[in-house]
């Protein structure tokens, strides 16, 4: 994966990560965030189609874009909105990593 292709993934991740809080902070009645949802979904899939404009096979970059923003996204919303995060998510998430390992392993062969 180029350095361009690992920059915008992050971006993606990060932007896909920053809409979903958003959506929850706008859930709960503060309007303005949907400015926040918005804008980081649309950063998000721009990145992403810089990403799979550099070669990076789809199943790998939704794979690795997808899990992450869900691992990410679990303990973002346990630190700032105290939601659970009990063993058993945190066993998921580190499936969804294992999970996600194995995709780009099997890419390369």
């Amino acid at each position: 994966m180029s350095a361009l292709a690992l920059i915008s993934l992050i971006g993606a991740i990060a932007g896909e990560v920053a809409g979903t809080v958003s959506l929850r902070m706008a859930s709960s009645g503060r309007k303005l965030w949907w400015i926040g949802v918005a804008a980081g979904y649309i950063f998000a899939f721009s990145m992403l189609v810089v990403v799979l404009g550099q070669g990076v096979a789809l199943g790998v970059a939704y794979g690795i874009w997808a899990a992450a923003g869900v691992a990410i996204t679990a303990i973002i919303s346990r630190l700032f909105f105290k939601e659970p995060l009990t063993w058993i998510m945190g066993l998921g998430i580190a499936l969804i990593v294992g999970g996600v390992l194995l995709i780009e392993i099997g890419a390369t062969h």
